[in-house]
């Protein structure tokens, strides 16, 4: 699966000098020591995160300048805005200049190929004992693949042994509007629809601007969060990013080309004639997703809360907390359930060193300090008799420090640090307690519950519930997907797949809007050409080649002999 085929010289100097430009420079210049991979002596490392990071301080927030105390080290950051690392990565692979720590997201495989990753087999096993106890018997699944079992990165963006206590994501509703309406059952797309139409015939403004009942964020792949992932949640699909699989026979194909989906897109076909979609969904960009958002004039979302925590924070400083949204668990119909939580086991996205690190031994050591009790405990909590104390052997979040929690959340990630450092290194998931029996996070029932605004707490009361969690089927009525989750299988670079793959996502991206943007005697005709330009454009060839690769998965987690 690995390629590492010479890249011509025309195309170095063009990504050489696209990288200038972009102001990357020679990333890996920056690490420096005077004492090599022992003591806390200061250095400097180069780190790339392919996701977004609007809070980060530059480690000049309480918790970083803890952790350069503790461990001499400094992170140079530079976080990707908009599209997921595709393009700066793609750049890095053609150039061979890279920082000295990458998080790459989906786009592993593309630094693989170029040889830029380290296999961190032997650093974990020599220099890393609190890394080898947290992943434990998970080791298995950081290795890339059946055919090349190197450990490129460290799974950080899920803990290990999580419990999801709380939702956040699914169709979302404002609670003003839910208290309105004496908080009718929503458990279909039909009564999502009906308590959207209900408001905004009573209340066709909200502070002098026009009501929006339903509004969806299509810039750039986040059209897969709020458009296109919704049609296999409502459906049953388990959350597999675009494909659906079988869980007999590992098949994949695209979620859809399921027929069942078509059938939630002519719901938005529906709602977008009705005007109960915003108008401005597939032209609008994401910061005025956001800020119609802030404005609290948008009733419903279908979103994942990352998606819009900063316009919902900037609604609870602004006191507005009754405009903040609650979680639905929202089917086509009553006969379907909801995957949400089906367990994937461990699995995700990570952290890795590339060959540009020039004192990788020092770079494992801190992930492996980060990955202690007390660096967990510093990452999650902060720093006591600042941000927590201890009563009675438990730590506690102080009142006032859980008011900016959750009413000036970003001040108070960017000011503290507390919870800004998790993708830098393994940690526990939540629900796990350390040997102090306290948990590692603070995402635990009662914590989750002192989080919720007023307006939240009163909406929950009147549903009779305790969390949003408790809209949603639980993990005990699933099996666990031996898979794990399939968005987070890193697929080789050096086939025609990506090809084809970019094919399809295109054709996805332009041919959904159209069919949603329809006139609804047109929705079956624009929908059904659509499927055939999929298959036109390779997308069952697609499909094979991806089969293959997640039954070499089920082999290498399992060891199950899977054709």
């Amino acid at each position: 699966m690995k390629s590492k085929t010479p890249k011509t010289f025309a195309i170095l100097m063009l990504a050489s000098a696209l990288l200038v430009t972009a102001g990357c420079g020679n990333s890996g210049s920056k690490e420096s020591s005077s004492e090599g991979s022992t003591g806390t002596d200061p250095v400097t490392f180069t780190f790339f995160g392919a996701d977004a990071s609007p809070n980060w301080n530059r480690m000049q927030d309480e918790v970083g300048q803890e952790i350069t105390k503790q461990t001499g080290v400094t992170i140079e950051a530079e976080y990707d805005v908009n599209n997921g690392g595709d393009q700066k990565i793609a750049l890095m692979a053609a150039s061979g200049d890279y920082p000295n720590i990458i998080y790459p997201k989906g786009n592993l495989s593309k630094l693989v190929d170029a040889g830029a990753m380290l296999d961190l087999t032997d650093l974990i096993e020599e220099h890393a004992p609190n890394l080898k106890k947290i992943y434990g018997e998970q080791m298995n699944r950081l290795k890339y693949s059946l055919e090349d079992q190197s450990i490129y990165t460290l799974p950080t963006n899920m803990g290990v042994d999580n419990v999801a206590f709380d939702a956040t994501d699914g169709f979302e509703i404002q609670q003003k509007v839910l208290k309105e309406l004496g908080y009718p059952e929503v458990k279909t797309l039909q009564d999502y629809e009906n308590v959207l139409r209900a408001y905004v015939e009573k209340y066709p403004t909200i502070d002098g601007q026009p009501t929006i009942p339903l509004s969806l964020n299509a810039d750039d792949w986040k059209i897969m969060i709020t458009v296109t992932n919704p049609a296999s949640a409502t459906t049953g699909g388990s959350n597999d990013g675009e494909y659906y699989i079988d869980p007999e026979t590992y098949e994949a194909m695209l979620h859809v080309k399921r027929p069942i989906e078509k059938e939630y897109f002519r719901w938005l076909n529906h709602m977008y004639n009705e005007g109960l979609l915003d108008k401005d969904t597939f032209v609008q960009k994401e910061d005025q997703y956001k800020s119609k958002i802030a404005s609290g004039r948008v009733l419903g979302l279908i979103d994942a809360e990352w998606g819009y925590s900063d316009a919902e924070n900037a609604l609870k400083a602004a006191g507005k907390d009754d405009s903040t949204y609650a979680h639905f668990s929202v089917m086509l119909n009553k006969d379907l359930k909801d995957t949400t939580f089906q367990p994937t086991g461990f699995d995700g996205y990570g952290i890795g060193i590339s060959t540009s690190a020039k004192d990788p031994v020092r770079i494992i050591k801190f992930f492996d300090w980060l990955a202690s009790d007390e660096g967990q405990v510093l990452r999650n909590w902060g720093i006591e008799g600042k941000h927590y104390n201890v009563v009675d052997g438990k730590r506690v979040i102080p009142e006032e420090i859980q008011d900016r929690k959750t009413n000036d959340n970003a001040a108070f990630t960017k000011e503290t640090g507390v919870e800004l450092y998790s993708i830098f290194s393994a940690r526990y998931g939540d629900g796990v307690k350390d040997a102090t029996d306290n948990y590692y996070t603070t995402r635990f029932p009662e914590q989750i519950i002192a989080g919720y605004t007023p307006a939240e707490k009163e909406t929950l009361k009147a549903y009779g519930i305790t969390t949003w969690k408790d809209f949603f089927p639980s993990e005990d009525e699933f099996e666990v997907k031996e898979w794990g989750a399939a968005y987070n299988m890193p697929v080789p670079s050096d086939t025609d797949y990506n090809v084809q793959y970019q094919k399809t996502q295109d054709i996805i991206r332009k041919r959904i809007p159209e069919a949603v943007l329809a006139k609804k005697e047109d929705f079956d005709k624009v929908y059904d050409d659509f499927l055939a330009e999929l298959d036109r454009a390779g997308a069952v060839e697609m499909e094979q080649q991806y089969t293959v690769w997640v039954k070499e998965r089920v082999a290498l987690w399992t060891g199950k002999d899977v054709k």
